[in-house]
């Protein structure tokens, strides 16, 4: 068995005191901090956080432990049968998927901060935590008296827990399993709201797989008192960062209901249905993937419309985060240039921030769009008895539960088994092809009845003049341009300051000021790099950025109603 301690003491330090231990079955044992944690497919430097590591053997003797890799500490074990391993680790950061120690609460995602060894990996793990006597724990972890154990570390590092004293929380019941909803932080919840929209969308997902992998789930909410949005998935519970605490059960409530259906959707995908590059996990390097397009891709359009099939939504509300989707793949260039397919292999490089300009797009929003078109796809081929909730179902149950990860080539025979049509074609030009999704997002839209809206945008900057700018304590600062537009054209480059438009200060109302001098010639003074520089903009007769829209067809068919309400049964 491995043993773990968390110790909460001098919180005002943000340490949190670490002890390990574990046998030892050979003269050299390697002890491993995660590079990664699933959730974000990026290396995570989490040794960075480390201080004070040693390791003692069975007498409590301090051995030798020398760092081989930045994550990595190679130990003399051959006098010894245990070893018992002490460190600090530094827990600043309150995220959906960091370790955190304050004064209120011990937060720990043992994934960032708990070395194992391969040797002992499959051992079950028991927990101490020391906390005051106020405080409670919120976790999936079985607890068994006064510790808590989960049965492998895999199963340890897919199990965050929070320790505090204020937590507040309540349970639903549905198809058989109990579902905890915890809320740590200022906030005052609306309990009978919130448990009704909960239960009507697991309901439905349940009742679309037919089960759930689990008997026991806990969302687990961090609420913060100024704005933030996070949320990571586990096989037993979920992380959810939100805030400001008074906008929580008022205007973000739809944020809350999206990032929950969401993450409650990744209990069958990603946590079950696995990528097969990614069965089992590799902790100690990166694992790479294309299938970002169904991990996250699937479970963005998949949470959302569930919100809508189960009744909490209605069709305006989804539309309104269906319409967030297409307006960001649209003001993205980089869908010329990258793949869905390359940019989830790439999520390793720089998946989630904005990166080298037009050179990757998202696999949530490239990924929602392409699920959407494959339900609408697998819908009109069975003419509405299956769609990608049928594949996902078989995914789940032909390979989640059989223990094998998925292949690309695994999904696309999966849909083409349940639609009886090739999806060859779709997956050349828009899985791991670069062509425009105009086409296939209108056809599967006039399919449903609803009607793509796209007008220019009123924003005078992005509509006629093709540039998108950031206000800032001097001026605007350019972020991003059309191709080919006329800022572009001019010579103005991303993060250049605006200055003053045909020589007015714009101060803060850049955009009268260029409707003011609409029908005239336009020069802008920028600051880059400590230049002044002046460049003057061509007048062109067209528009550059879109603003996108959803409604349904006024004369839509019976054919396309019965789609529709096929679609969001």
């Amino acid at each position: 068995m491995v043993y773990f301690t968390f110790d909460s003491a001098n919180s005002n330090q943000q340490y949190i005191q670490i002890t390990a231990s574990f046998s030892t079955k050979s003269a050299i044992t390697f002890l491993q901090l995660p590079s990664w944690r699933p959730g974000r497919y990026e290396l995570g430097n989490f040794a960075k956080n480390v201080r004070n590591f040693k390791v003692f053997d069975a007498n409590n003797q301090l051995i030798s432990a020398e760092k081989v890799t930045k994550d990595r500490w190679e130990v003399n074990t051959e006098n010894t049968d245990a070893i018992r391993v002490t460190y600090n680790y530094y827990a600043n950061e309150l995220n959906a998927g960091s370790s955190f120690l304050d004064d209120t609460q011990l937060y720990v995602n043992p994934v960032n901060c708990c070395v194992f060894t391969e040797e002992t990996f499959g051992e079950e793990v028991e927990i101490t935590i020391n906390i005051p006597a106020a405080w409670e724990v919120a976790s999936s972890m079985e607890k068994i008296g006064e510790k808590w154990k989960v049965k492998n570390s895999e199963e340890f590092f897919d199990t965050p827990f929070i320790a505090s004293g204020g937590l507040q929380h309540r349970t639903y019941e549905c198809g058989g399993t109990t579902f905890y909803i915890w809320f740590n932080g200022e906030v005052k919840p609306d309990w009978d709201r919130m448990l009704k929209d909960f239960e009507a969308f697991t309901r439905s997902q349940i009742e679309k797989f037919t089960e759930f992998p689990v008997k026991e789930y806990h969302f687990l909410n961090q609420i913060i008192p100024y704005k933030g949005y996070h949320g990571v998935e586990h096989q037993k519970s979920t992380v959810i960062l939100l805030g400001p605490s008074y906008a929580v059960f008022e205007e973000f409530y739809v944020e809350l209901l999206g990032v929950s259906s969401h993450e409650l959707y990744h209990t069958w995908n990603v946590k079950a249905i696995r990528p097969i590059e990614m069965q089992p996990y590799d902790f100690t390097k990166e694992n790479y993937s294309k299938l970002g397009y169904i991990c996250e891709g699937v479970t963005t359009y998949q949470g959302d419309l569930f919100l809508l099939k189960s009744g909490v939504f209605d069709l305006n509300d989804y539309f309104k985060e269906l319409t967030t989707q297409l307006q960001r793949h649209f003001d993205n260039p980089a869908r010329f240039h990258a793949t869905v397919a390359e940019s989830s292999f790439d999520t390793w490089l720089d998946g989630y921030v904005p990166g080298a300009p037009g050179r990757k797009v998202s696999i949530y929003i490239e990924g929602c769009l392409l699920a959407f078109v494959t339900d609408v796809m697998i819908r009109r081929a069975t003419s509405d008895k299956y769609g990608l909730d049928e594949v996902m179902k078989q995914l789940y149950f032909n390979f989640a539960l059989q223990g094998k990860g998925v292949s690309a080539e695994d999904y696309q025979s999966t849909l083409e088994g349940v639609a009886g049509i090739s999806f060859q074609v779709f997956f050349d030009e828009y899985v791991h092809g670069n062509r425009p999704y105009e086409s296939i997002l209108f056809d599967s839209f006039e399919y449903l009845g609803i009607e793509l809206l796209h007008t220019p945008t009123s924003v005078y900057s992005e509509g006629k003049l093709g540039f998108k700018a950031l206000q800032t304590e001097n001026g605007f600062t350019i972020k991003a341009m059309f191709p080919g537009g006329p800022a572009e054209t001019a010579g103005l480059m991303l993060e250049d300051e605006i200055i003053s438009i045909n020589g007015y200060h714009c101060d803060k109302e850049l955009n009268k000021w260029l409707k003011y001098f609409d029908e005239d010639s336009k020069t802008l003074t920028v600051r880059r790099a400590g230049r002044m520089l002046s460049f003057k903009l061509p007048e062109v007769n067209r528009f550059f950025y879109n603003t996108y829209g959803l409604k349904l067809m006024e004369d839509a068919n019976i054919h396309q109603q019965k789609a529709l309400r096929h679609w969001m049964k």
